[in-house]
């Protein structure tokens, strides 16, 4: 938890400071209040042994009698009467002797001008408090979205995508509202405990003893308490990923669900990842509500103490009841004090798990780093993978073997070959989402590890296997990662490069809503957005990933063809199941258990490469690949 307070702007740290400040002058108002509090009471008390003196018995009433009444024994003054009754004496007739209603109106009015000048502080504090807490959960969610964007595909899938969403949300918001409290309630209490400690210690011994034994009491419960529960609290934040994680798995792939009727499968799932949750969240409520009582129990104890222990020393003559309900005022706020700290404990520890798993996605490091010196391209649009070997983190043996190829500028590179046979991870080394376990990937006859990500990323244009689309407007996604916004020349070229005449049809044109994910068109309307995506960057070099599949054959054919003729100096990857996507390419990469087992032209392969020909074969006949 304290870890995120190194992540605090220098101007957070001065709000900080300024409400520390004001927390001092707040405890002071509320000590000083107190204070006046004892002042109204011992007003009223020896104002009302002035009105009749008779309350204060035979012995006394003649000894002011025999100084000259209370007129008298206000003109000697403490330093005249000292000498004949004694200092303390002295000073309690010249006290009564002085008193009037306007000592009380006095000390009325200063605790009025003490309250309010509390309550006006209380407010400070808690806007000051809430503004430092959204200040850190808005740079912990920044920190958090870059470091998650800086993530290579190996740490990304080292986190569940449903947990860096709770980790993100949930866990921010729980470290957010345990700071607010922080800040509120515990910089405010050792600084009131402490000040009252040291002010109740010069009223009497037996009272602080009761005040003591009081708090160490309460703290022995709730340290037990808090370690009952807290494997507890790290146990849900892990039930909430899990919950998370049902429920988007639910809603992302809700078609499969209608289709199957697999709807009260799901519900199954997800209520039991919901009973999971509930079951936890009743077992920390159940024994966190036993602090409650607890404490009321304490404070109400505390106050019977300190009464009854009290009331036998005013009758012993050892102190006054203006004492004894200051000592009761203190005695509350240091109880309160430690109240105040022990509710943090509510708090406390889920916040201080949430605050473990932030840092954690803050301190993962990156496996794929910039270099320090950058190489910048020596030549365009080549690829060259040189003895190429890799296998995935954790992984005991190789996805893919001995890989080498090369791609000159404009030229056509395929990739075909069962599945599982290491045609996208082959995509995800040229793009390093994965750094290679052997050998050397050269883009622009430069190793991709000698050249920053932004730098190399550029040169790509790439278009996935799932084809992905952003809420937003079609120019918006064609322009995805422009610094400004395409014109519709522009926009329009790419649309047109794809073959997505369907965005003329679309309500707004190239300004019509795309729905998250690209829900509100179908599969082979979403793969040419995102070809024209990938066109609209301009790039050396395209990489498309299995990204024809849902063409038909004559929408394949024309943005193929299109492809060819107005962006011929650009070099192409593709990695495709169908043969008849493949057959012009430059050189073509047969690949089986992540072994190359054939490279050359369609013709080449057909003629040496069994595996080749196989594929072809089963999906076009002998006169249509010419044999």
């Amino acid at each position: 938890m304290f870890k995120l307070y190194r992540k605090l702007k220098p101007l957070d740290w001065i709000l900080l400071a300024l409400i520390l400040g004001f927390t001092v002058l707040q405890v002071y108002c509320t000590m000083t209040m107190i204070d006046y509090v004892s002042g109204i009471m011992t007003a009223v008390t020896y104002l009302n042994y002035h009105n009749n003196p008779g309350d204060l018995g035979k012995d006394v009433v003649a000894l002011i009698e025999s100084l000259g009444g209370f007129e008298g024994i206000s003109a000697l003054r403490v330093g005249g009467l000292t000498p004949l009754v004694g200092a303390e004496t002295a000073q309690l007739l010249y006290s009564i002797s002085v008193a009037s209603t306007a000592q009380i109106w006095w000390n009325g009015g200063m605790i009025v001008l003490m309250a309010v000048s509390i309550a006006a502080v209380q407010a400070a504090i808690s806007v000051l408090a809430s503004k430092v807490a959204a200040d850190q959960a808005t740079s912990l969610r920044t920190m958090l979205t870059r470091k998650c964007a800086s993530f290579s595909l190996r740490e990304t899938n080292s986190f569940s995508t449903a947990s860096l969403i709770t980790r993100s949300t949930n866990d921010i918001q729980q470290v957010q509202i345990a700071n607010i409290m922080l800040i509120r309630m515990v910089l405010a209490a050792p600084i009131t405990a402490i000040w009252a400690i040291v002010k109740i210690q010069a009223s009497s011994t037996e009272l602080t003893l009761a005040t003591a034994a009081c708090i160490v009491v309460l703290l022995v419960a709730v340290l037990s308490i808090m370690l009952t529960v807290l494997p507890r609290f790290q146990k849900m934040q892990k039930l909430i990923d899990k919950l998370n994680g049902v429920t988007r798995e639910n809603l992302t792939g809700i078609r499969v669900v209608h289709a199957y009727n697999a709807e009260k499968y799901q519900e199954e799932k997800s209520e039991k990842a919901n009973r999971d949750l509930t079951k936890a969240n009743l077992f920390t409520g159940e024994v966190m509500a036993l602090l409650s009582p607890f404490m009321q129990l304490i404070m109400n104890g505390l106050t019977l103490a300190i009464y009854w222990i009290g009331a036998s020393l005013i009758n012993a003559g050892t102190i006054d009841y203006a004492t004894v309900t200051a000592f009761m005022m203190l005695g509350s706020q240091i109880i309160m004090s430690f109240m105040m700290l022990l509710m943090m404990f509510v708090l406390w520890p889920r916040a201080s798990v949430s605050a473990k798993r932030i840092n954690e996605v803050l301190e993962t490091s990156c496996s794929i780093r910039d270099p320090e010196v950058e190489i910048l391209p020596r030549e365009e649009g080549t690829v060259v993978f040189d003895d190429v070997s890799f296998r995935y983190p954790d992984a005991t043996e190789n996805v893919v073997e001995h890989i080498s190829f090369r791609a000159k500028k404009g030229d056509t590179v395929a990739f075909i070959g069962p599945t599982g046979s290491g045609k996208s991870s082959l995509v995800n080394l040229v793009l390093r989402l994965y750094d290679v376990t052997e050998g050397h990937v050269y883009v622009d006859g430069v190793d991709v590890r000698d050249m920053k990500q932004s730098t190399l990323r550029k040169l790509f244009g790439y278009v996935p296997q799932k084809g992905f689309l952003f809420s937003g407007t079609v120019r918006e996604n064609v322009g995805l990662g422009e610094e400004k916004s395409l014109g519709d020349e522009e926009c329009n070229r790419a649309l047109s490069i794809a073959a997505a005449d369907f965005v003329q049809d679309m309500d707004g044109g190239l300004d019509a809503k795309i729905d998250q994910g690209g829900k509100n068109v179908s599969g082979g309307q979403k793969q040419r957005l995102c070809i024209a995506r990938a066109v609209a960057a301009h790039p050396e070099i395209y990489v498309f990933d299995d990204s024809f599949s849902a063409l038909d054959y004559k929408t394949d054919r024309k943005v193929r063809d299109n492809l060819k003729e107005k962006e011929a100096g650009a070099t192409k990857l593709i990695v495709a199941q169908r043969i008849g996507t493949i057959m012009d390419a430059d050189t073509i990469v047969v690949l089986q258990d992540g072994k190359a087992v054939g490279v050359g032209t369609h013709r080449e392969l057909l003629a040496n490469c069994p595996l080749y020909r196989d594929i072809a074969l089963s999906q076009l006949s002998k006169e249509e690949l010419g044999l």
